[in-house]
C-alpha cells in the first residue's frame, strides 16, 4: 500500500502518518528526515545532499527521487509519503521511478482544514521545554497549571512559526505551491479528502476507511 499525505503546515499529516504506520507496518517517508538521515550517513549522496545544503541550496527532484527510490527498497508492506511531491513535474518523475519498480501510488489523501480554525489551533500550541510534550491553550492544558504532566517540568515554548501571521504565510505558501498537484492525481482517480478538523481519532478513523477499500 502505497500512499501520499498531503495538507497545509499544522493539518495532522504527521501525527497520522505515524498511526498508519504503526497499524499498517508502512514505512514513513518525510522529506526532511530523509535528508538528515542521508546527510549523516556518509554515503556517496549524503556528501552529495551536504555539500548543497551546507552552500544553502535547494537539494533538486533528482536527488529527492534516489532518496525516496533507495528508501523503498525495504519497505514491504509499503510507504507513506510526506512533504514530496510538491509539484507536478515532481509528481511525474515519482510516478516514473515506481513504475520502473512495478510500483504505483495507491492513494494520495489530502487532509483538508479551514484556514481561520487552524491558525487558531497552532496559534493556542505550546510545549513542555524539556520533554517536548504537546498541549493547547484551549483544548489540552496542563492538569496541573504551569508544570507539564509527563516530566514535571515548568517551562514551556511556543514556536515562532506558530504565530497567527506566520501561519497564513505557510497556508498560502501551501496553497500556491502544493495544491496545483491536485487536479494532476484527481485526474487519476486516486484522490481523496478528509476532513481535518475532525478530532485526531476521527481523522484516523476516516483515513482507514479509504485505505480499507484499497486492502479489500
Amino acid at each position: 500500500m502505497n500512499i501520499i499525505l498531503l495538507g497545509p503546515p499544522g493539518a495532522g499529516k504527521g501525527t497520522q502518518a505515524k498511526r498508519l504506520e504503526e497499524k499498517y507496518g508502512l514505512v514513513q517517508l518525510g522529506t526532511g528526515d530523509m535528508l538528515r538521515a542521508e546527510r549523516a550517513s556518509g554515503s556517496a549522496l549524503g556528501k552529495e545532499v551536504q555539500a548543497i545544503m551546507d552552500a544553502g541550496r535547494l537539494v533538486s527532484d533528482d536527488i529527492m527521487i534516489k532518496l525516496i527510490a533507495s528508501r523503498i527498497d525495504g519497505a514491504a508492506k509499503g510507504f507513506i509519503l510526506d512533504g514530496f511531491p510538491r509539484t507536478v513535474p515532481q509528481a511525474q518523475a515519482l510516478d516514473a521511478m515506481l513504475a520502473q519498480k512495478g510500483l504505483k501510488l495507491d492513494r494520495v489523501i489530502e487532509i483538508t482544514v479551514d484556514q481561520a480554525a487552524l491558525i487558531d489551533r497552532l496559534a493556542g500550541r505550546f510545549t513542555c521545554a524539556n520533554c517536548g510534550a504537546s498541549y493547547h491553550d484551549t483544548n489540552h492544558r496542563p492538569a496541573r497549571e504551569g508544570v507539564c504532566d509527563v516530566c514535571g517540568h515548568k517551562e514551556f515554548v511556543r514556536r515562532a512559526d506558530d504565530r497567527p501571521e506566520a501561519v497564513r504565510i505557510r497556508f498560502e505558501a501551501y496553497r500556491q505551491q502544493t495544491a496545483p498537484i491536485l487536479p494532476y492525481y484527481q485526474d487519476k482517480g486516486i484522490l481523496t479528502r478528509v476532513d481535518g478538523m475532525a478530532d485526531i481519532d476521527e481523522v484516523t478513523r476516516q483515513i482507514v476507511a479509504v485505505l480499507s477499500k484499497i486492502a479489500a
